[in-house]
């Protein structure tokens, strides 16, 4: 993708396509892509790995020596020519022809973690997001990202003396950034409008490349706007509920908006969360506008492009605004609908009070044809928590399924991790389907598996010294203190990771709950460990920020020196160093609160094995050959005896079991069943828990069948919209006068036949189905079962009345089945759409 660079000067003809490298957030997430920029300044690059900010910083002289040292050039045509490669080599999705006809998606997220070179993301959601398009350009995946430019981004993190966190939140200067302005067609900076009250604000718009896919970036800090609204962009989560609203306003209808002027016909809108919910609003207006529909037809047309990913297991997790803020905030942008605002917080609510916030989740789920939690466990939680806007339905059948969320291998497995599995599974094992690595990851040897991991190991504590002798260095420590700092850690000894955002319910501090009994686990002569803790709490988080207090104060006592560190400022360059090199990662939140988590699943390829939670992704990846598992796989609440109780099996995994896995050796000095696991866990999850598999999964399941959907609503200026939704006001119109006759039930050899009148009033019988429903039978976790009855004869002197039949085996009660009737038709999605339901009484 071409791209007009924006630089202060010049770059010499010998270098041309230095800014092509910079440009690129994929590329320079790949393994050996930095060494061109350590060839023309290792102690900047080593300070800030921002390419973008080296090429505008190193000067002109030092530019003329590279272009005429040789090394340096061949380099560069080196990975010129790789990336050549790369964007020009067939794909996953090219090949796959089945596939062929989906249109381009949009993918809205609140923020995205590509690489410390642009800083605007906070944690895992931004980096769920940023490696999804990586996958998407690796598969070749027709996707557009759409997100916000934040002149501050999240905070910075310093440890003070007394071990509190101290946050700043440094200027993020764009043109030190790798984006550049988008231009139209007359060359001017492109820029969308969104009415305001009393205002129009402006919004301009950047662009990003990962790879193949284009990432659009809005930003409020435009002179024209009043200095209140510069400030909408001004930092990632920040500010109060009105400023929230204002954010997730740009997102929405400003991204929306700058993809229709950008010529881009979506047909897919993705919604990473609820954050961006007022895009389908907005695409809804556009279709209307360009085809003369009303807003309910336009949405109904637009709905089955739009798919909704929740991240969230506790419904306090989603934002809600007051109706006062809605009403003065989008009072003008629903006159541009054609509705009242009150139409508006109608699609936001569960019920009918007048005090009622609007919920963006709800907003998003009313707008959308399909809804996804970001794990198998997740999924089920999110089914209770939309349950009240499915009355009467089975909670197994509330309309929300589950992709499990991944990582971008290639931007996480370390050098040493690219090489050992480049040489057994081939140098572009994560541009295809990845199902046949398994075999492959096993023919690794005991031998050259824990070569591998002394090295990766070796090279975090290394990381960890030079860090921990900047920060003591910061911190005014005198000589004899520094020296301790640069010789923390012990390369032969078994390393713990813990690093996270610090918030309660991630139970940071439950390892800390019997101190003693911790600094006997990591000073047992015979099997030592030494843990290595990172993460912020969120500024406002007084508990968080106590945490983080008392782990530093722990890790000051003379008992622990050498054994805990506590690393601060975490962010995707340490993140990325630390899963390259722990042995073991500890992850104990409290269930289920952790929707995914995709930590864990980084160190996976780096040969680090886990030790987590039956909670989000660890629920479908553990087995006892692959690591180990706390808690019993159920929900318990905040209850401090229980929270107790895990700490102590805690504390006996790691003594019990981990420590003798690790310690225990052959006569070559190799931790044979340690090995053992690392090779199972990296053969059976590293494929699985990636981004590749989850991006060709949603291209599947969600993305291609919602643009045939859109595509057939879409046709002929909505006209099949149109008939939905006339069916649509059909069934609500008449649905209380649906009504049941008596069911006759007879037992014979072929099972139990059911026989059952049905009264349809004025709705068309093709838009129903009856159905026996059936509670799961058996164990604890199955699913439902739903038989559909046939229609059979008209009912003589009723009028749309008919006889309904069906027949099920015997081997179950006869009053186990329920009958009940739904809408139902191939072209609508139910209960979404339609969430009446009728059960015989």
């Amino acid at each position: 993708m071409a791209l007009t660079h924006y630089f202060a000067r010049q770059l010499p003809s010998e270098l041309a396509g230095l800014e092509d490298l910079a440009a690129d957030l994929l590329w320079l997430s790949n393994t050996g892509s930095d060494k061109i920029w350590q060839m023309m300044d290792a102690k900047l690059w080593g300070a800030i790995t921002n390419p973008w900010f080296l090429l505008e910083s190193v000067s002109e002289t030092r530019l003329e020596q590279l272009r005429g040292n040789p090394v340096f050039l061949e380099e560069l045509q080196n990975q010129l020519g790789k990336r050549k490669a790369y964007l020009e080599c067939p794909t996953w999705f090219d090949t796959t022809h089945s596939l062929h006809g989906l249109g381009h998606i949009a993918y809205f997220s609140m923020e995205f973690g590509l690489g410390e070179a642009l800083p605007i993301y906070s944690g895992g959601l931004g980096i769920l997001a940023g490696d999804c398009l990586k996958a998407a350009s690796d598969l070749g995946i027709p996707m557009i990202g759409v997100g916000l430019l934040y002149q501050q981004g999240y905070f910075r993190q310093v440890i003070a003396a007394d071990g509190h966190q101290v946050e700043y939140f440094p200027y993020n200067d764009p043109t030190l950034l790798p984006v550049v302005p988008v231009r139209d067609a007359s060359g001017e900076w492109l820029r969308v409008t969104v009415a305001l009250p009393g205002r129009e604000l402006v919004l301009r718009v950047w662009q990003a490349i990962v790879g193949r896919v284009p990432l659009y970036l809005l930003d409020s800090n435009d002179p024209v706007n009043s200095p209140a609204d510069r400030t909408i962009t001004g930092s990632l989560y920040g500010g109060g509920l009105e400023m929230r609203l204002l954010q997730e306003i740009t997102l929405g209808i400003g991204g929306w908006r700058a993809l229709q002027q950008l010529g881009n016909d979506c047909h897919i809108c993705h919604l990473n969360e609820g954050h961006a919910a007022f895009a389908v609003l907005e695409r809804a207006r556009m279709f209307g506008q360009q085809t003369g529909q009303s807003f309910s037809v336009s949405l109904r047309a637009t709905r089955a492009g739009n798919l909704f990913t929740t991240h969230t297991p506790v419904p306090a997790g989603f934002d809600s605004f007051s109706p006062d803020l809605v009403r003065h905030y989008l009072a003008r942008f629903a006159g541009e609908c054609g509705i009242s605002v009150e139409e508006i917080l109608r699609l936001g609510r569960l019920g009918d009070r007048a005090d009622e916030p609007l919920n963006m989740a709800y907003l998003a789920i009313r707008g959308s044809a399909a809804v996804n939690g970001v794990s198998r466990l997740h999924g089920e939680v999110s089914r209770r928590i939309f349950q009240p806007l499915f009355p009467r339905w089975p909670q197994e059948e509330v309309p929300v399924g589950h992709v499990t969320n991944g990582i971008h291998v290639p931007t996480w497995h370390s050098a040493e991790s690219d090489e050992l599995w480049g040489k057994i599974c081939g140098p572009n094992r994560w541009r295809q389907t990845t199902e046949a690595l398994e075999e492959r990851y096993r023919q690794a040897s005991d031998l050259d598996l824990w070569e591998f991991r002394m090295r990766s190991r070796m090279n975090l504590i290394l990381s960890i010294r030079r860090r921990q002798k900047c920060h003591c260095s910061l911190l005014g420590k005198e000589a004899d203190e520094m020296s301790i700092c640069s010789c923390v850690f012990e390369p032969n000894t078994l390393t713990l990771g813990f690093a996270r955002r610090f918030a309660s319910y991630k139970r940071p501090d439950l390892l800390l709950r019997d101190p003693g009994r911790l600094l006997r686990i990591l000073s047992n002569p015979s099997a030592p460990m030494q843990l290595v803790i990172a993460g912020k709490a969120h500024p406002a988080d007084r508990l968080g920020k106590e945490l983080i207090r008392r782990w530093n104060a722990f890790a000051e006592q003379p008992e622990a020196s050498g054994r805990i560190v506590f690393l601060d400022d975490y962010d995707m360059r340490m993140a990325k160093e630390l899963v390259s090199g722990v042995d073991l990662w500890i992850n104990n939140p409290r269930r289920p609160w952790e929707a995914s988590g995709t930590s864990g699943m980084k160190l996976l390829a780096n040969g680090g094995l886990n030790l987590s939670e039956l909670d989000g992704w660890w629920v479908e990846a553990y087995r006892p050959e692959l690591g180990w598992a706390l808690g019993d796989g159920r929900e318990h609440g905040e209850d401090p005896a229980w929270d107790a109780a895990e700490a102590e099996q805690l504390y006996r995994l790691l003594e019990q079991e981990v420590a003798p896995a690790f310690y225990e050796r052959n006569s070559q000095g190799v931790p044979t069943r340690w090995i053992g696991r690392i090779r199972e866990s990296v053969a059976q999850l590293t494929g699985y828990f990636s981004t590749n598999r989850m991006v060709r999964q949603y291209t599947g399941e969600y993305y291609h069948p919602l643009n045939a959907a859109y595509l057939k609503r879409s046709a002929k200026n909505g006209a099949r919209a149109q008939e939905i939704e006339e069916r649509i006001r059909e069934l609500a119109l008449h649905w209380k006068e649906v009504r049941f006759g008596p069911l006759s039930v007879e037992t014979g050899e072929t099972g139990h036949h059911f026989t059952l009148p049905v009264y349809l009033d004025e709705i068309s019988p093709q838009w129903v189905q009856v159905e026996l429903f059936a509670n799961p039978a058996g164990e604890e976790g199955g699913k439902p079962l739903s038989v559909p009855m046939e229609r059979a004869e008209p009912l003589a002197g009723a009028i749309n009345a008919f006889l309904f039949r069906a027949t099920v085996p015997a081997g179950r009660p006869a009053g186990d089945y329920t009958p009940r009737i739904r809408p139902f038709h191939p072209d609508l999605f139910a209960p979404i759409e339609a969430n009446q339901i009728h059960w015989y009484a």
